[in-house]
């Protein structure tokens, strides 16, 4: 058995169950960036427990790392540092981290307990390490009305706001460098009225489609609808978050490429440390530019609309004060609305996330810094979205999809960005800057495909150290 997918697949399961039962004690590790934060903190641990009895040259996370006994089980150590980290982060999975520990099959015996031992030390010094971060809450937030600024989704607002400090006061788990994204396009700017009739046209809410312009149709298309979907996974009930998607994904590469387990400590902590950054970074990022959704976009894009309207009569007609996105999906959550996630626009976290851990992923195996790789393209992976279980919010059975990338990894990365302006709740901008032609152009520091490459391209630069983390933007 290899540990580190096994207690990969436990942490998998702990963040779909919290997103499923939302219990109050684990807020902490909920949505994205709280999710993110997660996985790295395990593991980070469960890297350094293995690499500290199996040395490698690329070393441990930690400077100082605990003393190792001489006849320590990797297995065990594994095992202990990840349940230990687990079960601070998740207490009310306690149960269950507990019944995976006893089927792990592990040896029993003086190497047993000093690898048990030693596991639980690396624990406590990550979790230590981690300790004064921010929380995700909101006390002390006030949004603006400003034109261009983000606030509540008007078809759910009493949404609140996630995680508006966490960004900008977190240290950083592995980048050398605080990346920062450029401003996006300036609301009227030929950028931007491009991008709200793209998101116009293509995220627009089905039972809308009959209110666009003839110059938008046609509209989004079935394969756009289902790779909106499909990318998904807004902290939804019994899916939980995307690093949960963007594990199952790397799990599956892993597993065709055969790594054993030492190739699995390193990409594993590698993915999700940069998982952990993109957090951190992109919602700096979000809250320093503070770019309302397209919801508000479309709807205030007339002057004479919104909070701060003039007086006026006769609408542009970029603007429709009725538009609605396709929206978030309320996966297995039956007659919610799906709307615009409770955070502002720029830069995407998906597209952060998602190059952040592709790109990781093409660093680790080799496979090159720029957009061209071919990468275990005719494997299918199938999103729990799209499980032939998983229902919409009107209790419909979603069929189930397996989906391939016949461009490897940058046909991943670039998907699972534009994913969300097929939804409607981002503009391409959020994602990457592009031409007239909706070609990309990832020469602009616009967007987060642009930071998530940067971040994983740092990683692999300077190696995966705690003491080289930068600081946070504000203390």
């Amino acid at each position: 058995m290899d540990s580190i997918l096994y207690w990969n697949e436990v942490v998998n399961e702990a963040d779909r169950t919290t997103h499923t039962t939302l219990p109050p004690s684990e807020v902490g590790v909920q949505g994205p960036a709280g999710s993110s934060r997660a996985y790295a903190i395990v593991h980070l641990a469960m890297h350094d427990a293995y690499f500290s009895i199996n040395p490698k040259p690329h070393g441990t996370y930690l400077a100082n790392v605990p003393a190792v006994p001489s006849e320590a089980d990797a297995d065990s150590a594994i095992a202990a540092a990840a349940h230990a980290t687990l079960s601070a982060l998740y207490p009310a999975q306690q149960a269950f981290f507990d019944a995976r520990h006893a089927a792990a099959g592990l040896p029993g015996g003086q190497s047993g307990a000093d690898g048990h031992d030693f596991g639980l030390a690396v624990a406590a010094a990550i979790l230590a390490l981690r300790q004064n971060d921010p929380g995700l809450g909101a006390d002390g937030y006030a949004s603006s009305v400003a034109r261009g600024r983000h606030r509540q989704d008007p078809d759910n607002p009493d949404q609140g706001f996630y995680a508006p400090f966490y960004g900008s006061r977190s240290r950083n788990f592995a980048v050398n460098t605080r990346h920062h994204l450029d401003e996006p396009p300036q609301l009227g700017s030929a950028e931007y009225i491009q991008a709200l009739r793209q998101v116009r046209s293509k995220g627009i809410a089905p039972q809308l489609i009959g209110t666009l312009p003839p110059d938008l149709l046609p509209s989004r298309t079935p394969t756009e609808t289902l790779i909106g979907v499909y990318w998904a996974y807004d902290n939804a009930k019994g899916l939980g978050t995307p690093p949960r998607h963007y594990n199952q994904i790397v799990r599956q590469i892993a597993d065709a490429l055969a790594n054993d387990i030492a190739a699995n400590a390193r990409l594993f902590a590698l993915v999700n440390a940069a998982m952990a950054d993109a957090g951190i970074l992109a919602w700096d990022d979000k809250y320093f530019y503070d770019v309302w959704r397209p919801v508000l976009g479309i709807r205030e894009h007339d002057p004479s609309t919104g909070p701060t309207a003039v007086g006026g009569n006769v609408l542009d007609p970029d603007a429709d004060p009725g538009w609605l996105p396709l929206g978030a999906p309320k996966t297995n959550n039956v007659g919610q609305k799906n709307c615009s996630p409770n955070f502002p626009a720029y830069p995407s976290g998906h597209a952060t996330f998602g190059a952040a851990v592709f790109q990781s992923v093409k660093r680790f195996y080799d496979r090159g810094e720029d957009r061209s790789d071919k990468h275990e393209e005719e494997l299918a992976f199938v999103s729990d979205e799209l499980n032939g279980i998983s229902v919409d919010n009107t209790g419909t059975v979603r069929p189930r999809h397996a989906r391939n990338f016949p461009d490897g990894l940058w046909q991943a990365i670039e998907e699972n960005a534009r994913s969300r302006v097929f939804l409607g709740v981002h503009w391409v901008f959020d994602a990457f800057a592009v031409n007239e032609a909706d070609e990309i152009d990832l020469t602009q520091n616009v967007g987060g495909v642009r930071l998530g490459l940067d971040i994983a391209n740092d990683i692999a630069a300077n190696g995966l150290t705690a003491a080289a983390a930068a600081g946070p933007r504000l203390p």
